[in-house]
C-alpha cells in the first residue's frame, strides 16, 4: 500500500512540475530582454530630415562614452529627443548625480535641442519596442510619431 501511494505522490509532483512550465516562445526580439541584457539599439530618427548623421546617432555616441551607463535607448521627434538609459547596478546609488552630469552634457553639446532624459525601464522597453516596430513594418512614420508622443505622456505621468 505504502508503495502505490509513494508513485502516486511521485506522479502527481511531476504534473504539476509540467503543468507550471512555461512554454518558450520562438519570437526572439530584443524587447523581451531588454531589462536584462544589453541591447544596444540603433537610434531612432523620426524627423523629415534625411542628411547624413543625425542628432539622434551624435546623442547616442555622446551617451554611449560614459562608463556608468551600459544601455542606451535614442529617438529623436520634430521638437524633443528622448534618451532612455540603464545605468550600471554598482553605480545606482549615484543616479541622480548621473542623471544632472548627463543633463548637463546634453545640453552643453547639443544646446540648441530640447531632451527628455529617462532612466525609468518602462520607458526604455517602450523605447525598444518602437524601433522594433519601426523596423517590422508595422508602424507607419505618423503612427510612430504618435507612439513616441505616447512615451513622453507616460514619462510625464511617471514623474
Amino acid at each position: 500500500m505504502l508503495k502505490y501511494t509513494n508513485i502516486i505522490v511521485g506522479l502527481s509532483m511531476l504534473f504539476m512540475l509540467t503543468a507550471c512550465e512555461e512554454k518558450e516562445s520562438f519570437d526572439n526580439k530584443k524587447s523581451q530582454t531588454a531589462l536584462i541584457k544589453t541591447t544596444n539599439p540603433p537610434p531612432v530618427n523620426l524627423t523629415d530630415k534625411n542628411h547624413g548623421i543625425s542628432t539622434a546617432q551624435l546623442v547616442k555616441g555622446e551617451v554611449e562614452a560614459i562608463e556608468e551607463l551600459y544601455d542606451v535607448a535614442v529617438i529623436e521627434g520634430e521638437k524633443k529627443i528622448l534618451v532612455a538609459y540603464k545605468v550600471k547596478h554598482m553605480e545606482r546609488f549615484a543616479m541622480k548625480k548621473i542623471e544632472k552630469n548627463l543633463n548637463d552634457l546634453l545640453e552643453r553639446k547639443f544646446s540648441d535641442k530640447n531632451f527628455v532624459v529617462s532612466s525609468d525601464y518602462k520607458i526604455f522597453l517602450e523605447a525598444v519596442r518602437l524601433k522594433e516596430d519601426i523596423n517590422d513594418g508595422e508602424l507607419t512614420k505618423e503612427e510612430a510619431r504618435e507612439r513616441f508622443k505616447e512615451i513622453l505622456d507616460l514619462k510625464e505621468a511617471l514623474t
